[in-house]
């Protein structure tokens, strides 16, 4: 469906205006996708990213600053985020034996495993992709 439609306007003010209104669009059209299929696995999206940067760290620690720098919402809290998942004995949270004022966070066996089930899942999700045009593939930065 083209985006006039869907958005029941008929004309932008010039391309760049239809771009942006595009993005955001399709942006809360996929988040919103996103959080059902995560909400599957009790999980938030944000959730979801931070499980998949300890997994990539794995088995090396990481700290919040280090989820923060890397996290794809850079607005999320992820202080709070990581408390959530370490009550879901998803991650583990340490002292820091270099820096006391530091906690070192890794994924737990449970978080991994989670993670893999995830990812055999994960081509469900993706097919949503399909309904995207080949408009957006083209998109640089």
């Amino acid at each position: 469906m083209r985006l006039e439609d869907e958005l029941k306007q008929r004309e932008f003010s010039n391309d760049y205006h239809k771009g942006i209104v595009n993005i955001i669009y399709t942006f809360n059209w996929i988040d919103s996708h996103s959080s059902s299929f995560f909400k599957n696995y009790d999980l938030t999206p944000q959730q979801y990213n931070i499980l998949r940067i300890l997994r990539g760290q794995h088995p090396k620690p990481s700290t919040i600053n280090l989820l923060k720098e890397r996290m794809l919402d850079k607005m999320c809290d992820a202080s709070r985020i990581v408390e959530r998942l370490r009550l879901k004995n998803l991650l583990v949270r340490t002292p820091c034996a270099n820096d006391r004022r530091s906690v070192d966070i890794m994924i737990s066996k449970k978080g991994l495993d989670l993670l893999d089930t995830i990812d055999k899942d994960m081509e469900k999700f993706l097919s949503i992709m399909h309904n995207l045009n080949s408009t957006l593939t083209h998109l640089m930065f």
